[in-house]
């Protein structure tokens, strides 16, 4: 299975309410059709009442695995789902990586 599926797969026992995971690795300085750098953008109503660091603290259990193996970035947006209506729906674009173009 490629990582971003099982990412996917692994980020349902979040209940999110919204969901989108995106390949970034293509961004970076990384071989063709790597999985390596991800976004996720997850909206869910267990973060209700949780800081940013509990709600990426739920993240990197679940994706454990992923993360001391080939994920070597995860850019992560969070939100409880009014915090998703107040947001306009919608995610910071990510920065270009400074190494992408070096030689």
């Amino acid at each position: 299975m490629r990582i971003q599926a099982t990412i996917e797969e692994k980020l349902q026992a979040l209940e999110p309410a919204y969901l989108a995971v995106e390949n970034e690795s293509h961004r970076h300085a990384v071989p063709p059709n790597s999985e390596t750098h991800f976004k996720v953008t997850l909206v869910s109503a267990r973060f209700e009442g949780l800081m940013p660091v509990k709600r990426h603290q739920q993240i990197y259990a679940v994706l454990a695995d992923e993360l001391s193996g080939p994920v070597h970035a995860l850019a992560l947006h969070l939100y409880t789902p009014s915090e998703w209506e107040a947001s306009g729906q919608s995610r910071p674009d990510s920065p270009n990586c400074q190494g992408a173009n070096k030689s």
